[in-house]
């Protein structure tokens, strides 16, 4: 081993610690029941051994129906969900799940890197969507991210909502009020507009979208972004065809109305 080759070793060992200490934090102030719902594997059982040493609670499913259920039953704060699950596909699990009306943040994970399946997958409510292999620390990383931005911070004295026309949006709550009636958004779709409202009324390209809501994603396009607007505008009650809230600027991105 040369002497970089032993700096960069004693480099991910801190960083492998210091993000293990992270989700220990994480987990004392909030307890986290995880469901991984894949063929059990060696990268299954890894990934459930280094989730469970840094706190978490995690339950495993080996096909679509019982993931289906475990969900239901358990109702995990997080759930990994492979595609290719005997029984029920993943795609099914996801669209049965959402159509219920669970919210909780959902990691898809397949070796399949088309964006076809990416696409679908989004369209359907993944918050997030991992190419196997995958190294563990990259996962325990983006199983944080997704937590953390379920949980709200504690508030901090000058943090106020943002108030864009008729929307009251709330970063430390994560809710969003239209003329006082809550709206209910997934994660990644608040964070879509969170994003707008804090540049409201200014145009924000793609681009800008994509590194500030989907920094860390692999695999993210300006199809992702239209999707989620696109699911965006359903939930606000924008009409698509005429936006009166999140406007299209041709050719650029979108701008929040002011």
């Amino acid at each position: 081993m040369t002497r970089n080759d032993a700096r960069r070793d004693v480099a991910d060992r801190r960083e492998v610690v210091r993000v293990e200490g992270d989700l220990r934090a994480a987990s004392t102030t909030r307890p986290c029941r995880l469901l991984i719902a894949g063929v059990p594997n060696a990268a299954r059982s890894a990934l459930a051994d280094a989730l469970e040493l840094s706190g978490y609670r995690v339950d495993a499913a080996d096909d679509g129906g019982s993931a289906l259920t475990k969900v239901r039953i358990l109702k995990p704060q997080l759930a990994l969900l492979d595609l290719l699950l005997p029984g029920l596909d993943g795609f099914r699990v996801l669209r049965d799940l959402r159509a219920e009306g669970f919210e909780m943040p959902v990691l898809v994970f397949s070796p399949r890197d088309s964006e076809a399946d990416k696409v679908i997958a989004f369209r359907l409510g993944a918050d997030g969507y991992v190419t196997m292999p995958c190294g563990t620390l990259e996962l325990l990383a983006r199983i944080e991210a997704l937590l953390r931005r379920q949980r709200p911070e504690e508030r901090r004295s000058g943090v106020r909502p943002l108030r864009v026309g008729s929307l009251e949006i709330d970063p430390l709550s994560r809710t969003v009020r239209r003329d006082g009636t809550l709206i209910e958004l997934r994660p990644r779709v608040f964070d879509l507009l969170l994003a707008l409202a804090r540049h409201r009324g200014v145009a924000i390209s793609r681009a800008e979208l994509m590194r500030e809501v989907w920094a860390h994603e692999h695999g993210i396009s300006s199809r992702t972004v239209d999707m989620h607007v696109a699911h965006l505008r359903r939930q606000l009650g924008d009409d698509a065809e005429s936006p009166r809230l999140v406007i299209t600027v041709r050719k650029l991105g979108y701008r929040l109305e002011a």
